[in-house]
């Protein structure tokens, strides 16, 4: 069916030559399945939405001569026709109904895309201008600029240029096409990917922000976290023509980094496996990823041999991919899994807007911004969702390692004082003693005990009796330096190890803890104020032979001599 065709209402009023061009637009619009030719005559062009006519060329060997008498069919400016139209011709036609001539750019923004263009104006059935732009060898071509390829041409007073564009891609068909005049021309050239520069930049600070991750943690989901962003940023850049206006490189050389088409859903499917720990957890969702992880590598190796071929079917192993995954993780999160739910929130943006993705690639829906821009939306949002994820679970290991290292103080200390324990004190302190033998170093051990503990008890109970070796222990920190391993052994003894201290620093340490307890009141309550001592033993240990139990027992030795000379002082052993 022919669509009507909008003359501008002044040529309604001029009789003569306007009327032969009318006439003129006219049969060429009906030659062209009607798709009427653009008014130009403005004093302001700016064309970003007009109808276009295409025709696929299957053989791929039609030239212009015989193009121009085909019939050409109906499309937008900003069309996709899929993966089977990888020579496409398209037919703007532009009348001048005004009084001066046009000067005009006709502006290709996603020609970074192509392999090959070839344009051909043509005024009166005849050439009058052509270029040809191989995008290999595309950065020195003047018509190239950062991307996009503007070709000038003119439209003179009453008269009609079509501009013939042959478009040949590697896989899916895309074309844009844009009209300015030569203020909009250079306007359209100012900024632009803004938006994807900012999508990169997000998902880069989140791969710096991970690959530390990964060196600080060494955990494989931060790993192929990382690396399933960078390709998601790579196939953001390639397609959305930043890599080519950032770096002015083009053709064979750049479309190989499409491979990252397949390298992102490998990533995720690798994130999902460790995330979930499908191998342990979940046999029969592990098999069924490893399916898809096989067909996804398959896919990627053959392009490294054909890239155009395998990126043909691509469209839908992702929509393959998407279903797969999505089910997986549904899977996982009906058998309860605590993290398949943030992953399928995540991964439902990805599945929404890559969808959309995947038919506009195809050419099933019109193109708008969240079609052509679904993969990266989708890849960003879902990124976002991901690092929540990864998040999430660094807090559960660490409250998990968190309550291991409790558990481990708990058995390690004594739950009264807080100081270590027996056991503890003897595993740690042959330890040091050990590494003071290979280092040379002085290591001295103390042993204390409070003088007439049992009568503290008796007297005042023992939960006075608990407040005092509370204290008492305070006081023992206080006095001892912060890499001393100070420990209760059991009832009112405690123990001391040095490290680096000699006999006599260690006879110091031992003196400054009995005059601190000696000087300390314990508060027992309402007027109970009650003073204890300590006697003391003090032991350097041997470090070429003797061992810290060893060393103990002459300090309890010499502890024994202290309580026997009177109590509250210090005693060495010999």
């Amino acid at each position: 069916m022919s669509l009507p065709i909008m003359f501008p209402a002044a040529t309604v009023l001029v009789p003569g030559r306007m009327i032969v061009s009318m006439f003129l637009l006219w049969v060429v619009s009906i030659a062209a399945h009607a798709v009427p030719a653009l008014d130009v005559s403005g004093d302001e062009i700016r064309l970003t939405d007009f109808p276009v006519g295409y025709l696929v060329d299957n053989s791929q060997s039609l030239s212009y001569e015989t193009v121009r008498k085909e019939t050409f069919e109906a499309a937008n400016n900003t069309a996709t026709l899929g993966t089977g139209a990888s020579v496409t011709w398209h037919r703007i036609a532009l009348h001048n109904s005004g009084a001066e001539e046009k000067a005009l750019y006709l502006h290709m923004p996603m020609a970074y895309q192509v392999r090959a263009i070839e344009i051909y104006e043509e005024r009166s059935q005849g050439v009058v201008g052509q270029a040809a732009v191989d995008l290999n060898d595309a950065s020195d071509n003047p018509l190239m600029h950062r991307g996009t390829i503007i070709y000038p041409f003119s439209v003179p007073a009453g008269e009609t240029t079509v501009l013939f564009v042959r478009s040949q891609l590697y896989s899916h068909q895309w074309f844009a096409a844009e009209i300015y005049d030569d203020k909009h021309s250079r306007k359209a050239l100012v900024g632009g990917h803004l938006d994807i520069a900012l999508l990169v930049g997000m998902m880069m600070a989140l791969v710096f922000y991970n690959g530390l991750l990964y060196f600080a943690t060494s955990k494989k989901e931060n790993l192929l976290y990382s690396l399933y962003l960078i390709s998601g940023v790579v196939w953001i850049a390639l397609s959305y023509g930043l890599i080519a206006k950032a770096f002015n490189m083009y053709g064979d050389a750049v479309f190989i980094l499409n491979l990252s088409v397949f390298t992102m859903p490998i990533f995720l499917v690798l994130f999902m496996m460790v995330i979930f720990e499908t191998r342990e957890f979940y046999v029969t969702e592990h098999r069924i990823l490893k399916v898809l992880l096989a067909l996804l590598v398959a896919g990627f190796g053959y392009g490294f041999f054909d890239i155009e071929g395998a990126l043909i079917p691509a469209s839908s192993l992702a929509a393959l991919m998407m279903v797969v995954t999505f089910s997986v993780s549904l899977s996982i999160l009906r058998k309860g899994h605590p993290l398949a739910k943030f992953f399928l929130v995540g991964h439902s943006f990805f599945v929404v807007f890559n969808g959309l993705a995947v038919l506009f690639y195809k050419g099933l829906i019109e193109p708008n911004y969240l079609n052509s821009h679904g993969v990266g939306v989708g890849i960003v949002l879902e990124a976002i969702t991901l690092a929540f994820i990864i998040s999430y679970r660094i807090k559960v290991l660490e409250d998990i390692r968190s309550q291991q290292d409790e558990l481990k103080r708990q058995a390690a200390t004594d739950p009264l004082t807080q100081l270590y324990n027996r056991r503890y004190f003897m595993a740690e302190g042959g330890y040091l003693v050990e590494q003071a033998r290979a280092t040379g170093e002085q290591v001295s051990v103390i042993t204390m005990d409070i003088d007439h503990f049992k009568l503290v008890n008796d007297t005042y109970g023992h939960h006075v009796g608990d407040l005092v070796l509370k204290d008492v222990a305070d006081i023992f920190q206080k006095f001892s330096r912060d890499r001393d391993l100070v420990a209760r052994f059991g009832g009112e003894e405690f123990m001391i190890l040095l490290p680096g201290a000699g006999h006599a620093e260690a006879e110091g340490c031992a003196e400054r803890i009995r005059q601190g307890v000696e000087k300390h009141v314990v508060q027992a309550g309402d007027n109970v104020r009650i003073r204890v001592t300590v006697s003391l033993g003090v032991a350097q240990v041997s470090s070429a032979t003797e061992s810290v139990e060893d060393a103990a027992r002459r300090a309890d030795k010499a502890l024994y001599e202290a309580k026997a000379g009177g109590r509250n002082r210090v005693c060495s052993a010999a």
